[in-house]
This record gives structure tokens, sequence and C-alpha cells, in this order.
């Protein structure tokens, strides 16, 4: 069934939410630029501050619901513990994953490997009932994952003295980059679950961040007001809104054009982090993009060649 087949309402019902979850792409195309500019702040604690800045401002939301509607605005915590476990396990170890490929080997190549979740989601999807995996998803899975070859390779064969740190970084990015696209596309399956219930997923994530930072760190405060200007846009953006509005357009948008569309992320955080100064623009830089990129057009090729 086709797009125009589905009555007028309904279609544009799923265009308006596929275009608000899109708001995210914008929003975390600015991630890797702003937690590069947190200084020395550790990982664990800085997902701790950002997400706690997060859920303080559901509070206030739920807090204004709450005299509105009364206790009846707190009826949506009543969900399967499913639904719990894919959203805090999804926000946790994608943060969690991500902060450490940050601190572990250099920004641009982290985050373009951490942005292979867009080709994964459209893999991911394509196994859902209804769907088919056609050759286009997987040759475009795999010039994607080149892209990402291309930008290790351009480092050159590791050295006795490497620091395993960077081997680290890598390996984290791609763990990211499978924990986003499996909660993603798993969170269709509960679509009922209200995107309100996010808040309770960045309070927990913000405490089970504050517990393993007592654990395994020693706390780092900014040094100076733009560290502290980068925590605040981190929790208010990226860590915070593009969460609420990426859960509802996955829950009623077409998950295909979203994948389709994050496809511009990696390339838009790159050209950030080269225009401030915090990467270098090289051949192997371009290269690695335009795979991803190119990789992850072929993969839904579908979506622009649908009448």
């Amino acid at each position: 069934m086709t797009d125009t087949a589905l009555p007028a309402d309904r279609h544009s019902a799923t265009r308006r939410a596929t275009m608000i979850g899109a708001i995210a792409v914008l929003l975390w195309a600015t991630l890797a630029l702003f937690t590069s500019s947190t200084g020395a702040v550790p990982p664990f604690q800085l997902m701790a501050m950002t997400f706690g800045i997060a859920f303080l401002f559901c509070c206030l939301k739920w807090a204004k619901d709450a005299v509105a509607v009364g206790r009846g605005a707190f009826a949506f915590f009543r969900q399967p513990w499913p639904v719990y476990a894919i959203g805090i396990g999804g926000l946790f170890l994608y943060h969690l994953f991500y902060f450490v490929a940050l601190d572990h080997a250099p920004a641009v190549e982290a985050s373009l490997i951490a942005y292979l979740w867009p080709l994964l989601i459209v893999l991911f999807s394509a196994l859902l009932p209804g769907e088919k995996l056609y050759w286009q998803h997987v040759a475009g899975a795999a010039i994607g994952m080149g892209g990402a070859v291309i930008l290790l390779l351009a480092r050159g064969a590791p050295a006795a003295d490497q620091p395993v740190g960077d081997l680290l970084g890598y390996g984290a990015a791609f763990a990211c980059a499978f924990t986003w696209s499996i909660y993603s596309v798993l969170s269709r399956r509960f679509g009922s679950a209200p995107t309100d219930l996010v808040g309770a997923f960045c309070g927990v994530t913000a405490l089970l961040g504050f517990i393993s930072h007592g654990l395994v760190e020693e706390t780092v405060w900014p040094a100076d007001a733009w560290q502290w200007l980068a925590i605040v846009a981190l929790g208010i953006g990226p860590v915070g809104a593009a969460f609420f509005v990426w859960d509802y357009g996955v829950k009623k948008g077409d998950i295909k054009a979203l994948g389709a569309i994050s496809y511009a992320s990696p390339l838009i955080s790159t050209l950030l982090l080269i225009a401030t100064g915090k990467a270098e623009a090289s051949m192997a830089v371009l290269l690695g993009c335009l795979a991803i990129v190119g990789g992850a057009v072929l993969a839904a090729r579908d979506l622009y060649l649908k009448k």
C-alpha cells in the first residue's frame, strides 16, 4: 500500500509527525559540537547534568498539567515494564557510548561512525512485520560501513604505543549506532505509550549517570561560562527536546522517511565541527562522509522513487 492509498487525514497526520520527528535531526547535528565544548567534564557527570536539566524542564511541564488536569495528569506513568526497559536502556546506553566515543576518539571520526544509526534504522525497520529487505538496503549499509572503514584506515596501522583509548572510542561509536537504531525501531512497537513518558526516561538516566559518576569518576566542574552554556544547551536541545520530537515521530510518522532524513546529521555535524575549528577538513573525512551519506541514500531509494 502506498501513501496515496491512505485516507487524506491519516496521510496528513503521518506527514506532520514525520516533520516533527525531523526536528530531532537538526538538534542532534549540534551534539558533537556542544559535547566537545564542555571541557574536561567526565562522561557520566556530563550525562547526569544534561539529562537532569532535561528532567527539570519536564517536571515544570508535568506540574503545569497537574494544575490543569489534576491527579489524572500522571496516568501515563502506568506502562508495561518493557516500555521502561527500552526507553531507559536506549537513552542511558546510547549516551554512555557516545560520550565515551568522543572522549577517546577524534570528534569527526567518532561522530561519523556513530551516525551509522540511520542506515541501521532502515535495515531494522525493513525487518518489521509487513516489510521486506531489498538489495538496496544491504548495498547501502555496506557502502556506509565502507565509509567508516575509510575513516579508520586513514589513521594508519595502530602504533605499538598508540593509546588503547582510541580503540575504545571507535568501539563505543559502533555500539552507539546499534543502540539507537534498535531503540528507535522497538519504540514503534509501543506506539501507544505517550511521549510525556520520555521525561521519566530522562530522569532515571540522569540518576544512573549520577550513580555511575560517583563510582568511577572524579567530579570536574566546567571551567568557564562557555562550558556551562554548552552543558545547558545540551540539556535543552540534543539531550532534551530532541528525544520528545523523535519519540513522537518514530511512533506516529514514517520511520523509514525519518531514517532517510537523519542522513543529513553526519554531514551537518561534521561541517559544524570544521567551521568552529574543532576538526580539520581532509580528503578522508570527505570520502567517509560521502560514502556514509551516499550509502544511506541508496538504502532509502524506495522513498525517493515512490510515485
